[in-house]
């Protein structure tokens, strides 16, 4: 009997050794034993949904060799199995496994971020879009209208309702979402722009604000002429004047512009050409950003009637067209 109280006592002491060494070796392993990758940095996916053992599957296929059984232990005792959330990630060579959870768990994404310029088109922004690798494009079908719908307006044209900012975004978000955050954000800052309106402007609604403020964006390339130029055109709606505005024809002439605009050109009639009619065109030309909205709405006062290109980016301003044919032939043809 005494014998089998020895044997008993000396295995359980061998199993309370073997416990505390595989506990030792599996915080080494989780805490101290670097995760063998095959590349300094490695960007992995985890999608919505995925459990312990489908992350250690996504790390895997990116080459990050983690050690499945092991991680979904480490996640399981540790309690973070209920917290790692979906993204995108970066893990660099000198990672621990538990470093790696950790990231997951805090939602320490990998961002990335996408410049949308003022002055760039709708098109040109959705072209963007859809040639970024970082976005998930789901829009590849997607008509204009059904965007809009998508977007919770009912009919109307798209040009113009994005706001140009550098968006921040985890790589994997979806086209969609990005254009939503443009959407919104340019009607907030329309919304609250024109409640502080001056009053009285020859606008009667946002909207012309922001068709006006697209035009002022395109026109202007000194930032300090933005409210002059905003007053010339002000000031030729009051009195019933075309606008006569280069960048509205060309916006009209769509994939038929090469470069250069031509006396036809103008003569030519769309619905954007503001030399064949007369007021606002009919939709924004481009988005506008915050500057050219505030200049449209709070537009320089004078008595300036036309406006040319000095060369220089800035403008020379004239009351009467005697004066402006005077700058044209100055500036233009160097007469």
């Amino acid at each position: 009997m005494k014998k089998t109280v020895k044997i008993f006592s000396a295995l359980l002491g061998l199993l309370v050794v073997a416990a505390c060494a595989g506990a030792g070796g599996a915080w080494y392993w989780a805490k101290k034993q670097p995760v063998s990758m095959n590349a300094e940095r490695i960007d992995y996916v985890v999608p919505a949904g995925s459990g312990p053992r489908a992350i250690a599957r996504s790390m895997q296929q990116a080459g990050i060799d983690i050690q499945e059984d092991a991680f979904v232990w480490m996640a399981r005792v540790s309690g973070l199995d209920t917290s790692l959330q979906a993204g995108a990630y970066e893990a660099v060579r000198g990672d621990t496994p538990w470093m790696v959870m950790e990231r997951m768990s805090s939602g320490n994404m990998l961002q990335t971020r996408l410049t949308i310029p003022e002055g760039w088109t709708y098109q040109r922004i959705r072209d963007t879009l859809a040639a970024n690798p970082q976005v998930r494009q789901t829009l590849t079908e997607v008509s204009d209208a059904d965007l809009l719908k998508r977007l919770g307006v009912d009919s109307g044209h798209p040009e113009g309702l994005f706001y140009p900012d550098t968006y921040v975004f985890v790589p994997g978000t979806a086209d969609i979402d990005i254009m939503r955050r443009g959407f919104q954000a340019q009607q907030e800052l329309l919304e609250q722009l024109w409640a502080d309106r001056d009053p009285d402007l020859p606008l009667k609604t946002p909207y012309e604000a922001l068709i006006m403020a697209s035009i002022v964006e395109r026109e202007t390339g000194h930032s300090q002429d933005r409210t002059r130029v905003a007053g010339v055109f002000m000031n030729r709606l009051r009195v019933g004047m075309p606008l006569q505005t280069d960048p509205t024809v060309i916006y009209g002439m769509g994939s038929a512009y090469d470069g250069r605009i031509r006396k036809r050109d103008l003569t030519t009639d769309t619905p954007w050409n503001t030399y064949t009619r007369n007021g606002l065109p009919p939709t924004p030309i481009a988005s506008p950003g915050k500057a050219s909205l505030l200049a449209t709405l709070h537009p320089e006062k004078h008595g300036f009637y036309y406006f040319v290109s000095r060369g220089d980016g800035t403008s020379e301003f004239s009351a009467n067209l005697a004066a402006h044919n005077r700058a044209v032939a100055k500036y233009i043809l160097k007469r």
